[in-house]
Formats: structure tokens, sequence, C-alpha cells
């Protein structure tokens, strides 16, 4: 029964807008599809409170009709409603708790806390490159969690504290005076008291709650920096120095939890004191009615039960308000993260890219990262269909920024790039890069099977097309006998987090074998040979030449022995073209290409050095 209510709603429900930046809209944009179960959940809520009202009322009466009642006749005279009560204490608030029970564990929160995260991660998946560069990946992750949970509990915790403060107060205060108005004093002084410790408290719990998600999400971005760079940390010896670094997080985020528990302690004691005040001066009246012969005594036991109640949920009231605002700084601060608008977004209603050829232009290209200086100065360049083009240059000339605007990675400062007369900027972007097979330099695989890494490309891809595509990369060997530490082998084995348990040519592979498996129709090459030994490097040049026909090809590469074959060479310096042409013309003209060539065939006396060869 419970799994029906598990399926009530349903958490992966499309949304098309994108999550707002204020406060209010950022709830009522997640609560507004699910609302009917809010509402069902504050009316269980306002029931089992009304419940628990009831019982203690009755508790009073029943008292005194025991006092002056006849146990002879005590059935007879008041069967019908001891039996009406029966039912409100065995079924009724039963009944109401087991509502409220399966609405707030199986259906509500666990949903709605799922539909956050899915929501939020969809937009964040949407933005730009530069978003991801610009932060720390464990920091947005941890905002992504605890944004969904927080939200969820901080609805629950308002739910809660509305009809104990409503129901519970209202109905004190209702029977205090129906009593006596001195007995309602103390009660009144005692909201008043609350209404002044949540005033003052609140919005400061509030604020450094928020405090304390930041400095927790920096943590885990820090500590996630540190494992996922695990290599670097102990290549150069750096294990103390990272040790330093983990310390001061921690002991930063310990610093603002301390500053949001002083607030929780300060404000817990004066509750308890407020509270002994109620006991005692609820007492003292009730007592002093009672000797003249104001009250009775069903009525005095009734009054001190309900405040002893009130004390109790006062507590629990407080530390849920106190709990709902830490959520909603929990809210706040993820929400500046989350909420951004995309810096890097589709035309409205944009087609697809459609390739018929696959004719490459870049024209009057300029581009800086970040409002910079360019990187890229006023860039012309027209790549045929089928043609293959290798660029060559310094490093800084500009030649992966090239190959990440055409990737539209970034946006232009000015300029366009076409596709077969298509201006990149106004197709969506997946169309794009579907379009485009990628192998990089650093080559970085999901911590997933290794069957599943080569078919990232193309998912619907059989078996025997992944086997293939790996035996044309030279992988299918060292595949065969890769094994993970939960038993799984060959294909099915996990490759580790960036694929940390391969080797830099065995990744390499890997991701030749994706591209070759992807097959699209435009090619891009930034030093796809790199982490290679020249024996692999052999083998897989041979299958490069297959990959590359019929395709149009852009490649880097740092040993410009590796595309001195293509058909043209374009050479960068400072964010220009400044030569063009095959490499026996190049070597004839005497001029940038042909001394970076003398300096990687004659060695790199007098001239360039090493680090001026490297991709740009």
């Amino acid at each position: 029964m419970l799994r029906y209510f598990e399926h009530l709603i349903d958490p992966f429900t499309p949304e098309e807008s994108e999550p707002p930046t204020g406060l209010l809209a950022f709830y009522r944009h997640f609560l507004m599809p699910v609302w009917p179960y809010v509402l069902a959940l504050m009316a269980a809520g306002l029931l089992v409170s009304l419940a628990e009202v009831a019982i203690y009322s009755y508790v009073g009466r029943l008292v005194d009709l025991m006092t002056k009642g006849d146990p002879a006749s005590f059935l007879a005279d008041h069967g019908w409603q001891l039996a009406g009560m029966a039912i409100v204490v065995v079924i009724l608030r039963p009944l109401v708790n087991a509502i409220q029970t399966i609405l707030s564990n199986q259906t509500l929160p666990p949903a709605l806390t799922a539909r956050v995260r899915w929501l939020n991660h969809l937009h964040v998946l949407g933005q730009s490159y530069t978003f991801f560069q610009n932060d720390f990946s464990g920091r947005i992750v941890t905002k992504i969690v605890q944004t969904g949970s927080a939200l969820t509990q901080s609805i629950t915790q308002l739910i809660d504290a509305l009809w104990v403060i409503s129901v519970f107060v209202v109905s004190a205060f209702v029977i205090f005076a129906d009593v006596s108005l001195l007995m309602a004093v103390p009660l009144a002084l005692w909201v008043l008291a609350l209404a002044a410790l949540a005033y003052v408290f609140v919005p400061k719990v509030r604020k450094r709650a928020a405090a304390a998600s930041e400095a927790r999400s920096l943590l885990t971005g820090r500590l996630a920096d540190i494992y996922g760079n695990i290599q670097t940390v102990k290549l150069f010896a750096r294990d103390g120095r990272e040790e330093d670094t983990a310390r001061s997080a921690i002991a930063e985020q310990t610093g603002r939890l301390l500053d949001q528990n002083r607030l929780l302690t300060t404000l817990s004691i004066l509750m308890q004191v407020t509270n002994a005040l109620l006991i005692g001066a609820t007492g003292a009246a009730a007592v002093a009615l009672w000797m003249r012969g104001a009250i009775s005594a069903g009525e005095t036991a009734v009054a001190l039960g309900l405040v002893m109640r009130l004390t109790v949920m006062s507590g629990r009231v407080m530390m849920t308000l106190t709990g709902l605002f830490d959520n909603v700084g929990t809210v706040e601060d993820g929400m500046r993260t989350i909420a951004r608008p995309h810096g890097l977004t589709d035309q409205p209603d944009a087609p697809e890219l459609v390739v018929s050829k696959g004719e490459i232009t870049f024209d009057k290209v300029v581009f800086g990262y970040g409002g910079k200086a360019p990187v890229l100065r006023g860039v012309d360049l027209v790549i045929r269909p089928g043609e293959r083009i290798g660029l060559v240059g310094r490093s800084g000339a500009g030649k992966t920024t090239m190959v990440n605007l055409l990737l539209r990675l970034y946006d232009l400062e000015n300029g366009a790039i076409r596709i077969d007369g298509q201006a990149i900027s106004t197709v969506t972007q997946a169309s794009l890069r579907a379009a485009i097979g990628v192998v990089t330099q650093d080559t970085a695989l999901l911590n997933r099977s290794v069957r599943d890494n080569i078919r990232y490309g193309r998912p619907d891809a059989s078996d025997a097309a992944v086997r293939a595509a790996a035996r044309q990369a030279a992988a299918d060997a060292f595949i065969e006998g890769l094994s993970d530490p939960r038993g799984r082998t060959g294909y099915d084995a996990h490759v580790g987090e960036r694929g940390v348990k391969l080797s830099g040519g065995q990744r390499q592979r890997i991701a030749i074998a994706r591209v070759l498996l992807k097959d699209a129709p435009i090619l891009v090459l930034d030093e796809a040979t790199s982490a290679l030994d020249s024996e692999i490097e052999a083998v897989i040049q041979e299958q490069l030449e297959t990959l590359m026909a019929d395709k149009t090809v852009i490649a880097i590469a740092h040993r410009l022995s590796t595309i001195a074959a293509m058909d043209r060479l374009v050479v960068m310096d400072e964010g220009r073209i400044v030569e063009t042409g095959t490499h026996r013309e190049l070597l004839a003209a005497q001029g940038l290409y042909a001394a970076l060539w003398a300096r990687q065939s004659g060695g790199f006396i007098g001239g360039l050095a090493p680090s001026e060869l490297v991709t740009g």
C-alpha cells in the first residue's frame, strides 16, 4: 500500500522555466506542481492538532465527572460521551496521525527533495563551460544536494510549527479565558516573550545558517579538489600542504557552525527560563482560584496539563522555527549559485545544425577570455569540405581557443563561425557538438564501465560496434585484461574517477575509440596522440587515416611531424593567422613554421624553447 503513496508525485516531471532568483519565487517554482499534497499535509497536521486539544480538554471534564458522579450510574449517564471520545482516541487520532505520517514520510518530502535536486541539476548542467571553470565541482554538487533537502525540510517545518502555534496556543487561550481571565494572563505574557525571542534570534539564525552552508560547501569543494588531484599531491609530496588547506577549511566551517550554535544555545536557555516562569505562574493562579472555589479540580488539572504540554511543545516549536530559518538560509545560499541565468544559451526555436558538406568558416573572429586582451584578433579562415588542416603556433597563439569557439564553449566577441553557411550561434548547442568528434590532450573518462565510456558518443551502438572501435584504436588488448575492485572485468570494468585507474595512453586510446564510434562529419584532434608511445602511435596513425576519411578535420599537435602530411597547415601567432600552405610550401617560405620545424628537427638552440611549441 505504501508504494502507491510513494508514486503519487513524479519528481522527474519536466519544467520549462528556469529557477528564479527571488527566495519566495524560488520556493513557489518548485511547490506549485505539488500544491495538492502540500495542502493535504497541512490539513492532516490541523486535524492532528485539533485531536490533541480535544483530548486534553476532555481530560479535565472527565476528572470533574468522575469526582461528582455516581460510579454505579456513570456509564448510563455518560456512556455516549465516553464512546465518542473513545472513537477520537482509538480511531480518529491514529487515523489522521497515520495519514500525516504517510504524507510526510512517503509522499511529499522524498519526491519534492528529488524534484528540487533534479531540476536544479538540469539547470546547472545547462550552464556554460565558464560557469564550471570558475567554481569547485564539489561545491556545486553540495549546493544542489543541500538545497533540495533544505527546501523540503523548511516546508514541513513550517507546516508543523503553523498548527502547533495556532491551534494549541489559541485553544489554550480559549480554555483558560473560559475558566478565568487571570489564568490567561501568564499565557499571554509567555506568548509575547516567545514572539520577542523569535524576533531577535530567528533572523540571526537565518543569516548565520547561510554562512555555515557556504563554509560547508567550500569545505566539500576543497576536499574534492584534493582527492580529484591526488596524483599531483603525491608526486609533489604536498600532503602536508594539503593538510593545512583541509585544516583551514574545516576550521572555517567549524567556526561558522559554532557561531550558529551560540545563538541556539542562548535561545534554548532563555526559553527554559520563560517556560519555568509560565508553569510557576499558571500553577500559582490555578491553586489560588481553586482555593477560592472559582475553578474545579478538573479545570486545574487541564490548565496545568495544557501548560506542561505547551512548554514541551514550545521548545519543539522554537527549534522548528530555528531549523526552518536554518534551512531557509541554506536554500538562499544554494539559490545564489544554482539560480544564475545561463551564460550561453540557444536562441528561441533554434534549429538543429545540418551538416551537408562540412565547410567551416571563421569570419573576422575576435575573442578574449573574460573581457581580457583578445586571444584571437580578427581571424579569417575557410576550411573546405573534407579538407584536413593542421593548426600550428607557439603556446598562447590561439589554436585551442579556435577549437573551443568552434564547439561554442564560449561566445564570440565579434565575427562569426559558420558550418555549411549556418552560424553556430543560431543552431542548438547539442546538434552542433553532436556533429563534431573531439579527441583532446587532457582525456578525462567517466567513472563507469569501459563500454559506457566508448559508447558515450553513440548510446545506441551495439556491443559489436563498441568492440570494433576499440580494436581500431588498438585498445582491445589492454581492455580484456582490466578488472576493478568489485570483480568486474574487461569491457564491464569501471575506470575510476576521470579514468584514474588507466594510464594516459590507455585513456587516450579509449577516447579515440569513442570518437571512432561516434563517426561525426567534423573531427577535431587536439594533441590526440600526445600520450601514446611511438609504437602505439604508429598503429593509431593508420586508424586515424581511416577515421579522417571523408571528414573535415582540424588537428593540433605538439610534434609537427604528426600533422606535416595534412592538406594544409595554418600557422598562428599572437591570435592571428600569419602563414598558410602545405608543409613543403611553408618550409620554402622560411617563415615562422620553418623556424618551428627547425627547432624540433634540429634541437632547441638559440631559438624557441620547448614550452613555446605546446598548444595554445
